[in-house]
């Protein structure tokens, strides 16, 4: 099965479900509460969409719609109130009907260790990023039980694309033949990925990144006063443009940071994950590449690069670092291992562009937004 990055990171944890006020978490996500109703039938769905769209939140939406005690039962018409017994539930994570299986690295991130549910490492240096046969095989038990308040049940798995072989092969007949009036939502960024299986025996619901505007207007909501750079950054995603700034990259430093990597300058990547560290090279090198053949960058402002790559050597970044992203869970040197990096990055631009310091500004990535 495929390894599940970016859906792994999750973005900040926003509240979930819809709140008291009749207010999303996500406003965006209306567009697919109302392609929802086209498929009320379905006892299987599958959430997906370009990563960072609100793959989660969309699930929990709809976990909660079809809880909602003035909702009518079995549907997702309309919206769940936010106000009843059971959205409260759900929103603090305490409906008996609802089972929420999310891999042991999601739980540890979003502070949920404390749950019946959550698979603690058994001799592992860190938590799985995989759902696991032991976690399904549970969640199967649980759905053969009664319904608590007699709604139904709703199974979330969150993400989809990180069951193992094991683990998706046992899901299969629940999948078919869920029982009772249980539905079972799923989600992916790339549904492709997963079993052929999975994916026939699922209803698919497609949800989108909110517009440019939209995006930068939630994220001001957030208390970012310049959110393009940020939102260049994550790909047009606000929740992974929030997850950046929240990590203290900022819009000053980043914009600076092309020219410290390309000069050799590690000391702005020292003491962050590697996963962190590769995916941020990674953008660069894919702008560095982009901006040589005469497109414009995607990532990072083409003012803030520098000019005068060498073709042969940063195809040779390039592969070390996607050699290094293939096995971010290695227990490697992290502080070598990133000077390393920035040291070929160095090779790619042999000098500094005429008439530009290499320095870049030399703002810190942990100054203010």
């Amino acid at each position: 099965m495929a390894k599940a990055d970016a859906s792994l990171r999750d973005g900040p944890a926003a509240p979930l479900g819809v709140q008291p006020d009749g207010q999303l978490p996500l406003p965006w996500l209306a567009a697919g509460l109302a392609g929802a109703r086209q498929l009320a039938g379905a006892h299987a769905l599958l959430i997906h969409g370009q990563a960072g769209a609100g793959h989660f939140d969309m699930a929990v939406l709809l976990a909660q719609t079809l809880l909602c005690e003035s909702v009518p039962a079995g549907t997702t018409a309309g919206r769940a109130c936010g106000r009843c017994a059971s959205c409260h539930l759900v929103a603090t994570r305490a409906h008996p009907d609802l089972r929420l299986v999310l891999p042991a690295a999601l739980r540890v991130q979003r502070g949920w260790t404390d749950e019946d549910d959550y698979i603690a490492p058994k001799g592992e240096a860190k938590p799985s990023r995989e759902l696991r046969i032991d976690q399904v095989r549970a969640a199967i038990d649980w759905a053969q039980q009664t319904s608590g308040r007699g709604r139904g049940k709703v199974l979330l798995l969150h993400p989809a694309d990180a069951l193992n072989l094991s683990a998706a092969n046992a899901l299969l007949k629940t999948l078919e033949e869920p029982p009772g009036q249980m539905r079972v939502l799923l989600t992916s960024a790339d549904p492709e990925h997963l079993l052929p299986t999975v994916r026939s025996r699922c209803q698919r619901l497609r949800i989108t990144l909110p517009p440019p505007d939209q995006a930068r207007a939630w994220l001001q909501g957030q208390g970012l006063d310049t959110p393009d750079t940020l939102l260049a950054l994550a790909g047009g995603s606000p929740l992974e443009a929030l997850a950046w700034a929240q990590e203290g990259f900022t819009p000053t430093a980043l914009a600076g940071l092309p020219r410290r990597v390309a000069a050799g300058d590690a000391a702005p990547l020292q003491g962050r994950p590697i996963p962190r560290v590769v995916e941020l090279l990674l953008k660069l090198s894919h702008d560095a590449q982009v901006q040589a053949a005469g497109g414009a960058p995607r990532f990072f402002a083409a003012a803030s690069l520098p000019a005068g790559a060498d073709p042969a050597a940063l195809r040779g970044w390039q592969q070390a670092l996607q050699r290094v992203a293939r096995h971010d869970e290695h227990p490697w040197s992290a502080a070598l291992l990133i000077e390393s990096l920035v040291s070929q990055a160095a090779a790619v631009w042999p000098a500094p562009p005429p008439g530009r310091g290499a320095g870049g500004g030399g703002a810190s990535l942990h100054s203010g937004r």
